[in-house]
Formats: C-alpha cells, structure tokens, sequence
C-alpha cells in the first residue's frame, strides 16, 4: 500500500488499555448493583461506543446507559482511569519511522478526542500525530464511521486512495469500508483472524513493526 495518511485508532492498537477501561467499566456496573468475578469479562468493552456496549452487555435503556458512561468518565478522570494503559512495544518507533518517510498520521478513535490528546501528551507522542481525532464528550459523534468522516473533513482529505485505515477491531474495518478506504487489522490487539476476514480487512498485521512492511 503506497499511502499518504495513515488513520490510527488508539485502544487496542497503539495502547494496551485493558486495565484502565475494565476497571471504570466494574466502576459504573458497580453503581448498578452489578458485580463482576473476573474483569476479563469486560474486554468486548475496548473499541465499541461504550453507550452500546452497555446497552449491548448489560440490557441497559437509553437514559441507564448514558448514566453508565457518565460513571465510566469518573472513573477515567478521578481515578486515574485513562492513564491506566501502556503503549505497545514497537509502536513508538513505528510512528517515528512513518513520520521520517514523510507520512501523516492521524489518530481517529472512539475515545473522546479530550482525553486521547490528554493520553498522548502524557506518554509525550503528541507530536508524532499530524492530527488527533476522536469522539466528542457530548456523545454527538461516537461510531467509528462517524470519527473517520470527521477526521477526512478536519484534515480536508478527499481522495481517498491516500488514506488506510490500521486498527484491532472490526469497528475500525466497517468504519473504514463505508468511505472506501483501505484497512490493515493488527492482531496484537483485541480483535481476533476471524473477526478481521469477515469484516474484509485488506491486509492482517501480528505485530506494529509489520506496519512498516506493507504501508509504503
């Protein structure tokens, strides 16, 4: 793939965010009455709108669901939450080297755009990004599809060959297949071989350096 911007998500594809986003899902389930045995049980909450996955999971109605985000964000801010997570080895220089081969990259993430600028600051990779897109706090822009439209206007892209797609679930592949845009689906995350074929990922990658190899 010879491409001019690269779309990263974030959860699951340059950060492992498993501790951070279960402990605030057991965080909010609790203020339901809801105790969970092993959080392990929570990983499908990494990658989807957390509304949905609450409402998906757990049967919870609208208004619950929103409460329940509303408890995950406490969470995520009083907490320690969003900083709760570790960058994949390899992916730092990974985005060093796309950056001195000239490309762009551009963060488009399900996770309120806030705290992922908040979160790369913090592991001080903020300026490796061309541009950081995410979801808006206010739950006006949440689905994948809705973040890559809003990260192709932001940065003006139109041509929609220049662009590809690299994240760990099928959210990112759908997302990216309602513009026709390309897609890489890494393995190192939470999606699974199975769960990319059926999306139709155009190429599979186990590990970040791999990036390396087929985007060009």
């Amino acid at each position: 793939m010879v491409k001019t911007y690269i779309f990263f998500d974030l959860d699951g594809t340059i950060t492992d965010p498993k501790e951070g986003i279960t402990k605030a899902v057991e965080y909010a389930l609790l203020k339901f009455g809801i105790k969970i045995a092993d959080r392990n049980l929570l990983l499908p909450f990494i990658g989807p709108p957390l509304r949905d996955s609450f409402s998906r999971y757990y049967g919870f109605n609208h208004e619950e669901a929103n409460e329940a985000v509303k408890y995950y964000r406490e969470y995520y801010t009083k907490f320690g939450g969003l900083y709760d997570c570790y960058i994949y080895p390899g992916m730092v220089e990974t985005l060093k080297k796309f950056n001195s081969r000239g490309k762009k990259l551009v963060m488009a993430t399900a996770k309120p755009e806030d705290f992922a600028v908040l979160l790369m600051q913090h592991f001080g990779i903020d300026d490796l990004f061309y541009s950081i897109c995410g979801a808006s706090l206010d739950e006006s822009r949440t689905k994948k599809d809705e973040v890559i439209k809003y990260a192709l206007d932001r940065n003006n892209i139109t041509d929609m060959s220049e662009v590809v797609m690299v994240g760990d679930r099928n959210y990112d592949i759908l997302g990216a297949k309602m513009f026709s845009i390309e897609t890489v689906g890494v393995l190192y995350g939470y999606g699974s071989l199975d769960e990319f074929k059926e999306a139709g990922a155009d190429i599979i990658c186990e590990k970040p350096e791999d990036l390396l190899e087929v985007i060009s």
